[in-house]
Order: structure tokens, then sequence, then C-alpha cells
């Protein structure tokens, strides 16, 4: 089910901070009561190989994200435990150690059931005399992606198959595309970017946008 337009699932979830403690994180009331945006990705499994790369890079443009008043969160289903000893391992063992963003632990896949995200496939297996579901995949997360405003309002979703990892810096574009939008009131084109030229939403506006490129 696609969210964009929508407001994001009112669900608390488990998760981990940087100092390993467990807490609880609601990303509609959190966007709400901070009056912040929210870009919360998910990714297959801790432990794995795109994985580390993707929180690595994440980590490395937080500064972007905090200048533009947006809390990134990472999540999994994997358990707060596992989350805890990956954010132990250092990084050149394949480990996430220095990541300080809060991880989401949805170990009951209650949130990413909602969302529709997993690679979880039911089938039936028949025998003589039953007949009983198979779960077919890992039930895991695709790389799914949320950017929610600050009325917990999400402006862009997008999903990647598991082996493509995402490119950071066209977050930081949409986000400065939808800050645009809110404080001019005015559309982004394609490939639009801070500095280059926006339009109004209008006949005349389009018109002299495609005249003047």
């Amino acid at each position: 089910m696609p969210f964009t337009g929508q407001q994001f699932p009112d669900i608390s979830v488990n998760a981990m901070d940087e100092m390993g403690d467990t807490k609880t994180i609601n990303v509609l009331e959190l966007a709400k009561r901070k009056n912040t945006k929210v870009l919360l990705f998910w990714y297959p499994k801790d432990f794995t190989f795109v994985c580390p790369t993707e929180l690595h890079a994440f980590q490395a443009a937080l500064p972007e994200f905090n200048s533009r008043n947006t809390i990134v969160i990472g999540a999994s289903c994997d358990t707060p435990e596992v989350h805890f000893a990956w954010l132990n391992t250092p990084k050149d063992d394949g480990g996430i150690e220095g990541i300080t963003f809060d991880l989401i632990a949805d170990s009951n896949r209650n949130l990413s059931s909602i969302l529709g995200i997993l690679d979880g496939r039911v089938s039936t297996a028949q025998g003589e005399g039953f007949a009983s579901p198979l779960l077919e995949g890992d039930n895991v997360t695709y790389r799914a992606t949320y950017l929610i405003d600050e009325e917990g309002i999400v402006f862009h979703e997008g999903v990647n198959h598991m082996p493509l990892g995402r490119n950071v810096n066209e977050y930081i574009r949409l986000i400065d595309a939808y800050t645009h939008v809110q404080e001019k009131g005015e559309v982004c084109p394609a490939n639009w970017e801070t500095g280059k030229e926006a339009m109004t939403a209008d006949r005349t506006g389009v018109s002299e946008y495609l005249t003047a490129h």
C-alpha cells in the first residue's frame, strides 16, 4: 500500500540507540512532537554486505540532514541484541561501530508488515489430509526509504531491491526540494537542486520554465 501523501502509520516499535539502550520509537509522533522531518530507511539484515555501506554513508551525511532539521533512523527486522552486536563490530570487520542514529528493531514485523515491504510470500504445502501455509523468502525488508514531514505526512517513499544500495545525496536533494515547496509555494521541476529555478504550478509557470530551459 503506498503511503505517499498520507500520514505515516501510528505505531510504536522497539529501537536501539548509539549507547546500546533499547527504547521505543513512534515515527509519526516523533516528527510531530519535535516539528522535524524524518528519514526512515530500511535494510534487509545486520551482518550482511551492502547494508553496512549504506549505514556508514548515512552517518557521514548526518551533519547535512541535521542542518535540514531532519532526523535519520535506520530499521530492520533484527532484534535489539543483534543490533547491539553489530554496533560493537569494527567497520573494517564489516560492522557499524560509530553509527550514532537510532536503529529500529522490528523483530515482530508489525511496522514492516503494515508498510508492505517484506520479501516473504505465502504458498501452500499440501499432503494427504492436510494443507499448510509455507513462507517463501527470508521475510526481511527490501531497501525501503520514507521521507516524512513535520505533520507526519509521507512526501517520498521508494523501494530498492536488495542488491541495490541507495544514493544518500538524492534524499538530501528531495528534502531541499520539499522544503522549497513548503516555504516558497513553488513546485520543483526535473533535476531541480538548491539555487536552481523552480516554477509556479500553472500553465504560465510551465510555459515560462520550458521556454527558458
